[in-house]
């Protein structure tokens, strides 16, 4: 069995990527099941530059399969942000409470128009040298007032689909990964890794 190691320690995505990736015989290993101790710096411009960047560090150390992701949420109102930084929002680091109340407070008093979001998921895996799988996948939906529902991480419980009347929190798994960014990029990353 081929091993594939996700860049990444967050749980939440790990579980998502090997729900999705389970058709295939893969071992799919996040760094710290992998006993990799890398801190990448993410300094890229866009989420696709801090993907590669993930993915390419790790394989040179590894020489396995690499994939990793890099995603976030894009408000409109906020000109695109937290974008990039996404995960560090609030300056801390993966503080999901601190990120969402300081999103919160920015988008304090705009009317459901300005609240247009969505995520953004780049991934990049890295198979052997010579090849390289480049996708990207986004969701659509606005950001509510109050976080409701208990699943997902991260922004979850603030981004609301419209169509479903629901956010990505009040989702169970098979749910959001059918509608979700990181769904749509492992669903085309799925299709290019069949023809390969």
């Amino acid at each position: 069995m081929k091993k594939l190691i996700v860049a990444s320690n967050n749980q939440g995505k790990i579980k998502e990527i090997k729900e999705i990736l389970k058709s295939f015989d893969l071992e799919i290993l996040s760094l710290k099941e992998a006993e990799i101790k890398v801190d990448i710096v993410e300094d890229g411009e866009t989420f696709m530059d801090n993907a590669y960047k993930k993915a390419y560090e790790i394989y040179k150390l590894t020489g396995e399969m690499v994939l990793s992701d890099d995603s976030g949420l894009m408000v409109d109102a906020l000109n695109g942000a937290p974008g990039v930084f996404s995960a560090r929002f609030a300056g801390e680091h993966g503080n999901d409470k601190k990120n969402n109340k300081k999103l919160l407070k920015l988008l304090k008093g705009k009317k459901n128009e300005d609240r247009k979001a969505k995520f953004v998921a780049a991934m990049v895996l890295i198979v052997n040298g010579n090849n390289t799988i480049k996708v990207q996948g986004e969701a659509k939906g606005y950001i509510i007032e109050d976080e409701r529902g208990n699943n997902g991480f991260g922004y979850d419980p603030l981004f609301f689909i419209p169509e479903l009347n629901k956010t990505f929190a009040e989702l169970d798994g098979r749910e959001k990964n059918s509608i979700s960014h990181r769904g749509k990029a492992l669903e085309l990353l799925k299709d290019k890794l069949k023809k390969l």
